[in-house]
């Protein structure tokens, strides 16, 4: 093992290069062939713990020497993997720059006097250098994204609990995600799903559905209302054309309001979540806070003035920031952002620390805060040669499916890998990802088996995953049907003769699986029926109607703009007594 302290050289991107790979102790040196991840290098962040190596998370003084792999580093040997070193960050993970270590600076990989991004910044520099396949950062606030949008690489950043955090110093634990570094979309998936999976080890660690379906081929991409690069017409001129390249792919833009999103990345480090940052190093931060470095010692610090009222009350605020921010994905497939919204040179990031820092983040920090899944890919080498990434957005689940997209829109760059020229491999199908449309059926609903409704089960059950939340074409009446309570919606479309009557209905597009299509038409009971109802965005998916002699005597709902609405607007009133009761509602 060899230790680098080279300040600003490419050394600086390890903490602790092996001379040997480490391979899985059971199979020796000659991992078994069929292994998914087999013939594969890589390395790990140096606060992800390798049984017998030290971790310091950039710390020198805090150094620990395990006794197990951490369980994410134990997966990924058993899938044959094997391990080259431990690479350097930003200390203690606080930090976008890749500055903020005692044991160097790590330089971009296109031009070493800019900085590399962090905190993952010595994954992010081995990926794009091809010293190693893949790399295992972490991502609290965008040290998974930036450091990849920065080296012409790809940062997944999976959802939430998805990748074990047991064996991780956190940052902020209850936000903290182990990520991935690769040079193409299709290796980071097949190191994802080699190494998912719940850990009850670690207090984060979930069971999550990963949706199956990718994104429709016409899909909707949302794009802040306010962009700023921060004087960088560069950036600015490369978002445009990621935008462009998207419109191009069959993507069609939403503009969204980015002001709620800006509001929930401020608590991160402007509000008392900030103490969750200070709770991860506690104990050794109160005996050894002059070991740790500026600013990240003062970041800490701030954290030690909040009281736990003040938490929960933070807590609280972004718990009402998220309410308001769900209804954008009613409206969009997926939220693209630039992964970092500029560029800066080392120099100028040692001489204002903090402010250049934030700006990185600008489009980064609210993402795990809201739990949701991002991907940040290639998009081109700027006019002045230095890489720009954009990122994929989406809903807790969706990792799969961005990364879908995201493998699309890197071969459509026409960019090679990483650092080392060498083009991209042919596009691969997602592992774990249905074809297009293959053995599924699209149906809409618009009751009770919305998401979160009371009958919702009776798809999820069959392993339908929701395709989308989007709105009928504005031809469309909602009807309350009288007979049962709660009632049963009916959904009509307005004849030609009542040009201008109909409106736009909520409602979600689930993909079932075909085999269970059948057992769950069953469960419709009449007046409902099968037939083909029109999205806002032309296309047509089979949904839900109503037989038109139902329609008789029922209340017309549409005001409300869909099913979801109306039923909350009935939740304070009593049911009659007298009608009879019944489940069934689509």
């Amino acid at each position: 093992m060899m230790v680098h302290e080279v300040n600003g050289s490419p050394a600086a991107a390890w903490i602790a290069k092996f001379a040997q790979p480490m391979v899985d102790a059971r199979a020796g040196n000659a991992p078994d062939s069929a292994l998914p991840l087999a013939g594969l290098r890589f390395a790990v962040k140096d606060n992800i713990d390798v049984a017998g190596v030290p971790t310091t998370a950039a710390c020198p003084a805090f150094e620990r020497r395990p006794a197990a792999h951490a369980t994410v580093v134990q997966r990924l040997l058993d899938a044959g993997a094997s391990l080259a070193g431990k690479t350097n960050l930003d200390q203690f993970a606080c930090g976008l720059n890749g500055t903020r270590s005692p044991y160097g600076e790590v330089p971009n990989a296109f031009d070493a006097r800019y900085v590399s991004g962090g905190s993952s910044s010595g994954s992010a520099y081995a990926v794009a250098a091809g010293e190693v396949d893949f790399a295992l950062g972490t991502d609290t606030a965008g040290s998974g994204r930036v450091p990849a949008g920065l080296n012409n690489i790809v940062g997944l950043k999976p959802s939430r609990g998805l990748l074990s955090a047991y064996g991780v110093v956190p940052a902020a634990q209850s936000a903290d995600c182990v990520s991935i570094f690769a040079r193409t979309v299709a290796t980071a998936v097949d190191v994802l799903l080699a190494a998912a999976g719940r850990d009850a080890r670690d207090p984060y660690s979930r069971d999550l559905a990963l949706r199956r379906q990718p994104l429709p081929a016409r899909f909707r991409f949302g794009v802040p209302d306010t962009l700023d690069f921060f004087g960088d017409a560069d950036a600015a001129q490369a978002f445009n054309d990621a935008t462009a390249r998207l419109l191009a792919m069959g993507g069609s833009p939403v503009v969204v309001p980015y002001a709620p999103l800006a509001e929930a990345a401020a608590l991160l480090y402007e509000s008392a979540l900030v103490a969750e940052r200070y709770a991860a190093v506690r104990e050794f931060f109160d005996e050894h806070a002059d070991e740790v470095i500026e600013p990240v010692r003062g970041i800490l610090s701030r954290g030690r003035s909040y009281s736990a009222a003040d938490v929960f009350d933070a807590q609280t605020r972004l718990r009402a920031i998220a309410q308001r921010v769900e209804p954008m994905w009613r409206g969009i497939d997926v939220l693209v952002v630039p992964t970092a919204p500029t560029h800066y040179t080392r120099e100028q990031m040692r001489a204002d620390p903090v402010a250049l820092n934030r700006n990185l983040g600008a489009y980064t920090n609210f993402v795990n805060l809201l739990d949701y899944a991002a991907l940040s890919v290639p998009s081109s080498l700027r006019a002045d040669g230095l890489p720009f990434g954009i990122t994929l957005i989406g809903p807790c689940g969706s990792d799969l499916a961005l990364a879908d997209l995201g493998q699309r829109f890197h071969h459509a760059t026409g960019l090679t890998q990483g650092a080392i020229g060498t083009p991209l491999p042919a596009p691969r199908a997602i592992a774990g990802l249905a074809a297009h449309g293959a053995d599924m059926l699209p149906i809409a609903v618009v009751g009770a088996h919305l998401s979160g409704m009371p009958l919702n089960g009776q798809l999820t059950e069959r392993g339908a995953t929701l395709l989308r939340a989007t709105t009928t074409a504005a031809a469309y009446r909602l009807h309350a049907l009288p007979g049962t309570v709660p009632p049963k919606p009916g959904l009509r479309r307005v004849a030609d003769a009542e040009a201008g009557a109909g409106v736009a209905i909520a409602l979600e597009v689930w993909a079932v699986p075909l085999a269970q299509v059948g057992s769950f038409l069953a469960l419709i009971p009449p007046p409902l029926g099968l037939g083909s109802v029109e999205l806002a965005d032309g296309t047509w998916v089979k949904g839900f109607i109503c037989e038109g002699h139902a329609l008789a005597g029922a209340q017309d709902v549409s005001s409300h703009g869909g099913w979801r609405a109306y039923a909350a607007s009935l939740a304070a009133a009593p049911a009659p007594a007298s009608a009879s009761t019944s489940s069934s509602s689509l």
